[in-house]
């Protein structure tokens, strides 16, 4: 590459660059950085250096060691059933082929809602009281009357009721990753298979998976991260209650550093956060996709 070449290269990523840096670079510096301070919650106040104290006060709080947990459960059941629908929708879609245009384009209308918007409707639907689902599920049979279920007020599964929108918006952004991964694996590598009497749990687990391993490894850690950072929908509808029985990471953090006034305490929390993703992410990666070994 010629000198004038590098430069009109180096041209083209400054741009980049100071992107990443103002808006990634700095606030993780900021994050990590404040995490040492304990910092007054009015501008201008008092900055005073306590070293790893928010550390300590972060794994010795029942709420943060509880809304991990939280957190965790909710990712896995999230992710999961996503991986499950998704992967289940996408090899439909593959066998009906150029048919499932118009259903594929159905299939994808919930990417297009906000979170916010779908927290709302499903908070209505499954509200107490009026809930529609409860009024179906009355009417049907299933159930002796509406409010036999309290999907947000009851504690011991008001954290899976709140994953049914995140599962209903992003399960088609699953699906749509996996159908693009189907689309590069040889058919003639599938038609040679079941000529050699592969049938079709064979087919998935011998032939399919193991070849979609690179995006499997890209589907599950995007959508662990994006599930895991949960907010603005378990916001809407129960806003971390009852009893904290929905309160994930994210509203901890968000309570901690505008309800309770402690930034310094809410930025050592977010640094752990942020570790234990990288860290699950990493052994994702290197588990599912294998970089640099044989599929």
């Amino acid at each position: 590459m010629r000198i004038s070449d590098r430069r009109f290269a180096l041209f083209l990523m400054t741009p980049a660059a100071l992107f990443l840096a103002i808006f990634v670079a700095f606030p993780l510096f900021r994050l990590v950085a404040d995490s040492f301070y304990k910092i007054s919650p009015i501008a201008g106040g008092p900055r005073d250096f306590v070293g790893l104290d928010n550390y300590f006060r972060a794994f010795a709080s029942e709420a943060f060691t509880g809304a991990g947990w939280r957190t965790l459960a909710y990712t896995l059941v999230v992710v999961t059933l996503e991986f499950a629908l998704g992967l289940g929708m996408a090899l439909l879609f593959t066998m009906l082929g150029r048919s499932s245009q118009i259903w594929r384009t159905v299939f994808m209308y919930p990417l297009m809602i906000a979170p916010i918007v779908a927290g709302l409707l499903w908070k209505f639907l499954m509200i107490d009281n009026f809930g529609l689902i409860g009024t179906l599920l009355h009417q049907a049979g299933i159930l002796g009357n509406p409010n036999q279920i309290g999907w947000l007020s009851d504690p011991g599964i008001v954290l899976y009721s709140v994953a049914i929108p995140d599962i209903w918006l992003t399960t088609s952004f699953m699906c749509l990753v996996l159908f693009a991964g189907l689309q590069n694996i040889p058919g003639d590598l599938i038609e040679a298979a079941r000529l050699d009497g592969a049938r079709a749990p064979a087919l998935l687990f011998r032939i399919i998976l193991p070849l979609l391993r690179p995006v499997i490894a890209v589907a599950l850690v995007v959508r662990g991260i994006d599930a895991a950072r949960a907010f603005d929908t378990i916001l809407i509808q129960t806003n971390g209650g009852p009893q904290s029985a929905s309160e994930t990471m994210s509203l901890l953090i968000y309570r901690t550093m505008i309800r309770f006034g402690d930034p310094g305490l809410a930025s050592a929390m977010g640094t752990i956060y942020l570790l234990a993703m990288l860290a699950v992410a990493f052994v994702a990666v290197s588990t599912i996709w294998r970089p640099g070994k044989d599929t």
